[in-house]
């Protein structure tokens, strides 16, 4: 009897490691890796001077070659891609919790369509709102959303990584980190805020407001994933971020002025 529970107990703590270890091993291939880095690049930013005297590119060119620059991009978006598969493989293999237990289908659209909507309007004035109090209060970098050539697949290029974007964040985010705190029996509170704070950590490449937008937006989506238990809203809403300021910024915001 005592030698079935010590088998018992050695078993539990080598799952708990084995959990413990795939988490690490997903944020490191992935947006563990990104916070490392923003981390790093913040600190170069504050070195260099003030952060609003500083410009902040995303989707930049890969290539003045219009061929190589198409593919690098769509490789670029498709490998990042990849952890989202392995943390999906990995929860389903460790957990047995697959994409349809995590809110991942088509099951709801109209409902997964307009939960993602209003998040999205909320959130939308939210982030600009952080974004003009950031940049009056000098800790905030400008922004210049998109820079890719002008060509006839920038506009649909923007969309795929809007999308590359809301999968990776929201399925790693909520999804995995969120199965893997139950089994760890982490508090609710516990992971909405390590959650969230990952997120604003990732993003401190744009200077201190932009971290601070993400990790309120971090616990916001939490708390939403935890009452609806599905991923797919907030992917929706996170996608719609994205497109909105990607696309608007590639076709409007370089002639008014945006991210001056």
């Amino acid at each position: 009897m005592i030698e079935n529970v010590n088998a018992e107990q050695i078993e539990q703590k080598a799952t708990r490691k084995t959990l413990r270890f795939e988490v690490v091993l997903v944020l490191a291939l992935s947006l563990g890796q990104s916070a490392v880095y923003s981390i790093l690049s913040l600190a170069d930013k504050l070195t260099r001077g003030p952060l609003r005297e500083q410009t902040t590119s995303l989707n930049n060119q890969l290539s003045n070659r219009e061929f190589f620059d198409f593919s690098y991009q769509l490789l670029d978006i498709i490998f990042a891609l990849v952890p989202a598969l392995l943390a999906l493989y990995l929860m389903k293999r460790s957990t047995g919790r697959g994409i349809h237990e995590i809110g991942i289908d088509l099951r709801r659209p109209g409902k997964d369509a307009l939960l993602g909507a209003g998040l999205f309007l909320a959130m939308g004035l939210g982030t600009l709102g952080v974004y003009a109090a950031g940049r009056a209060l000098g800790i905030t970098t400008a922004l210049s959303a998109a820079n890719l050539g002008d060509y006839w697949w920038s506009v649909p290029m923007l969309l795929l990584s809007a999308v590359r974007h809301a999968v990776l964040e929201e399925v790693l985010m909520l999804g995995f980190l969120f199965t893997y705190a139950k089994k760890l029996n982490l508090g609710l509170w516990t992971t909405i805020i390590s959650s969230a704070v990952i997120r604003g950590s990732y993003h401190l490449y744009q200077g201190l407001g932009p971290m601070i937008g993400n990790l309120l937006m971090g616990v916001v989506f939490g708390w939403v994933y935890h009452k609806y238990g599905r991923v797919m809203p907030l992917v929706i809403a996170h996608f719609l971020l994205d497109a909105i300021g990607f696309v608007g910024y590639a076709l409007i915001g370089p002639a008014i002025g945006i991210g001056s």
